[in-house]
């Protein structure tokens, strides 16, 4: 991290989403990339994630999601093919916390973005916010049980969330969250 963080675990896929609600096809793996005017703290340079695993692409569960996502946003844009980006994120609950998104309140530069909660063990924090153009807060929550989720346009609206602490100190704290965006090719 650019901040010189070590909270924050990371796997990366790239896809491709067939336009109206059709299949998505894992493509080659590739760098994540996000501009600086999206993303000021790591932005403007290629980064290079471990894989998701092929066993995770292939799970059930996960061609359900994928479905659910493709589906949905096929529906608000059924003609678009699809740039979707599979994020694995584990945020640690270091000994100063973690941060699940360490740049702050930003945008990603796609135009949707599902967040999927997986698991949260032993913190508090993790606080989901949404907020208009001119910054306002339109909502705030936490996903607190797998499979919580937020839905976003990302054209619309900015999103961030709080970092996370140790309930108890001496045991591991951490959020895994599944993040997918949709950028229309």
């Amino acid at each position: 991290m650019a901040d010189g963080g070590k909270y924050r675990l990371r796997r990366h896929a790239t896809l491709t989403g067939a336009p109206k609600g059709g299949p998505v096809h894992l493509e080659k793996h590739q760098p994540h990339f996000q501009a600086t005017s999206y993303n000021h703290l790591n932005g403007g340079i290629e980064r290079h994630f471990e894989p998701v695993l092929a066993s995770t692409i292939e799970n059930p569960v996960m061609q359900a999601i994928f479905s659910f996502a493709s589906n949905l946003f096929g529906a608000l844009s059924p003609f678009s093919t699809w740039h979707v980006e599979l994020h694995q994120f584990r945020i640690e609950a270091v000994q100063n916390g973690g941060k699940p998104t360490p740049e702050g309140v930003h945008r990603d530069g796609v135009d949707f973005v599902l967040m999927v909660l997986i698991k949260r063990h032993n913190i508090v924090g993790g606080e989901t916010s949404i907020l208009d153009r001119d910054g306002r807060t339109l909502a705030e929550f936490t996903l607190v049980e797998p499979f919580d989720a937020a839905i976003v346009n990302d054209e619309r609206v900015a999103h961030g969330v709080t970092p996370i602490t140790r309930l108890d100190p001496d045991q591991q704290g951490l959020r895994d969250v599944l993040v997918l965006t949709f950028r229309r090719k």
